[in-house]
């Protein structure tokens, strides 16, 4: 296992270090010291498994195709953006602008995330993007959604917060969201309906959730012990009187 110590370095050259390591071979590679440096693991190929100490800076994984990144802190924005394969695992909290434009792979974060989580997720052929959140999540989750899976968990039962924020869905026309507990319908999109999961679902659920506990070392059958809400759209133009005539 080949280990890079990023402690002060420009992230171009630190980048060019783990892009250098993989193209002779290396499928372990540990960051040290990372402090935000930008781009890590954008456009990697292949199947390298990279761990992250520290906090890596934005735009993590973006256009990624295989990898696996565990970030053993907080993770910041635009994470997995338009991202095609791989496995992201983020020990922590992480920011805003999530998974945007995600086409395939699959994104584990074990705290809370910011504002607009799955903006323009979508599948890619048979690729469906998975993004699970343990904590909470703000405003604009799954906007524009046109595929994929987003669970969102509120595993912190003393967290006063709610467990999502305004405009939940908007624009959403594919995909489907999983929300564990109860879903206020005022938060959400106008094309967005709220459904009781059938058996299909808690399977697809408990496959899902699964590898997330697998990850993170929880309980699955703690988690499934609370109810959850299958959101999906019912419409396709909910808003077009307001744009075409």
């Amino acid at each position: 296992m080949l280990q890079i110590d990023a402690k002060g370095m420009y992230y171009r050259e630190l980048n060019q270090k783990v892009r250098s390591a993989i193209a002779n071979g290396e499928k372990e590679i540990t960051l040290k010291n990372v402090n935000g440096q930008y781009y890590i693991g954008d456009g990697l190929r292949g199947n390298a498994a990279i761990t992250v100490e520290g906090v890596p800076g934005n735009d993590l994984a973006a256009f990624m195709d295989g990898p696996t990144l565990t970030i053993k802190s907080n993770a910041q924005d635009n994470i997995a953006n338009t991202m095609n394969a791989g496995k992201i695992v983020i020990h922590g909290n992480a920011g805003d602008v999530l998974g945007y434009g995600m086409r395939g792979g699959t994104l584990h974060i074990l705290g809370d995330v910011g504002y607009r989580v799955g903006i323009h997720m979508k599948g890619l052929k048979r690729q469906s993007p998975t993004i699970i959140v343990g904590g909470t999540a703000g405003d604009f989750f799954g906007e524009y959604m046109a595929g994929g899976i987003l669970i969102l968990l509120g595993l912190n039962e003393k967290d006063p917060r709610p467990i999502v924020g305004d405009y939940l869905g908007t624009g959403m026309h594919g995909g489907a969201i999983y929300i564990r507990g109860e879903v206020d319908k005022n938060l959400c999109g106008a094309e967005v309906g709220i459904l009781e999961p059938d058996e299909d679902d808690l399977k697809t659920l408990r496959q899902y959730l699964g590898d997330y506990c697998k990850d993170f070392k929880l309980d699955i059958e703690d988690i499934m012990k609370k109810g959850f809400k299958k959101l999906l759209p019912i419409s396709l133009r909910p808003y077009g009187n307001l744009y075409a005539y």
